[in-house]
């Protein structure tokens, strides 16, 4: 599992930093998180490709988070069987979609199906033989969405020594143990798949929450992820403007993503008032609260290992 970064900022696209936007890539399929004006340009420079895309999560409805998708839509449908297209997002996401396709006159060649928040913070908005996908409502200045996204457990180790004293044959029936099957020896005995393996082992969890003041559900979202890709708009000293606009400050973000629990925090949607020597700025406050934070850039990809 990796993410990469395809935009860091927020409000609008600047020459040095492209829009809101993180794909996170499992075994060749993307789950794209945001698609601001200009993605399609950070999707090019990151080799990514389109008929991988799987799912497109849609924080909110503004322009800075949004704009790319019928572009990115698009391109994917000049792929021959690019397969289908979930869409998940805020009530309007889906006639945002459709409007633009129908003015444009343009048909897409694959399934797209839609779901809209509908006031329910509970069970997974999304779910495949890969992951789910967890949502909860923010605190902006319009509905906003946080994300969390967990790849499915994994089964617990194998222990080849139980499995030789228990006199199970290498080969096939290993492997059925190893998937938590159960399995009958050439004696006829029936063999528990927990008796040759541990104990169900997490996959790995990240978290995509932007554009929102420090809320309950953020503490949610980020619960012990190992990364947390978070709000981290404004410097300190610029905390009133953060307080009005629904935004977080780095040190705010650091703070958050470090009670929560996360391993890891990369402070992300900066704002465009500041340029590239403000990073420093930026860093140094948001690791003065939680060490374990970093200021994201474009285009950086972020290898997500698999807990022990």
């Amino acid at each position: 599992m990796e993410c990469i970064l395809i935009g860091t900022g927020g409000m609008m696209p600047m020459p040095y930093r492209l829009l809101a936007s993180m794909a996170l890539r499992l075994n060749g399929w993307i789950y794209l998180f945001d698609a601001g004006e200009g993605t399609q340009l950070g999707w090019k420079k990151s080799r990514l490709g389109v008929r991988g895309i799987r799912l497109i999560a849609v924080t909110h409805l503004h322009a800075d988070h949004c704009l790319g998708i019928p572009g990115l839509m698009m391109l994917k449908a000049q792929m021959e069987n690019p397969g289908p297209l979930t869409i998940i997002g805020p009530p309007g996401i889906r006639e945002f979609i459709e409007q633009n396709l129908r003015i444009m006159e343009f048909r897409v060649n694959y399934p797209v199906s839609f779901l809209e928040w509908s006031g329910d913070d509970g069970g997974p908005a999304y779910e495949d033989e890969q992951v789910r996908v967890f949502w909860h409502s923010l605190q902006h200045t319009r509905l906003c969405l946080g994300y969390r996204i967990e790849e499915l457990d994994r089964p617990g180790r194998f222990d080849p020594a139980k499995a030789e004293r228990l006199r199970i044959p290498k080969g096939p029936l290993w492997g059925r143990l190893q998937r938590g099957e159960s399995v009958t020896a050439e004696d006829g005995r029936v063999i528990e798949a927990g008796r040759v393996v541990g104990p169900v082992r997490r996959g790995r969890h990240v978290a995509y929450v932007v554009d929102t003041r420090p809320a309950k559900g953020i503490y949610k979202l980020c619960r012990n992820v190992d990364v947390a890709f978070i709000e981290g708009m404004f410097l300190p000293e610029d905390a009133e403007h953060a307080d009005v606009k629904g935004h977080m400050t780095v040190a705010e973000g650091a703070s958050v993503a470090r009670r929560s629990g996360a391993a890891r925090a990369v402070l992300t949607h900066l704002s465009p008032r500041y340029a590239e020597e403000d990073m420093d700025r930026l860093e140094t406050a948001a690791k003065s609260v939680f060490e374990g934070a970093t200021i994201g850039k474009d285009l950086e990809v972020y290898p997500i290992q698999l807990p022990g």
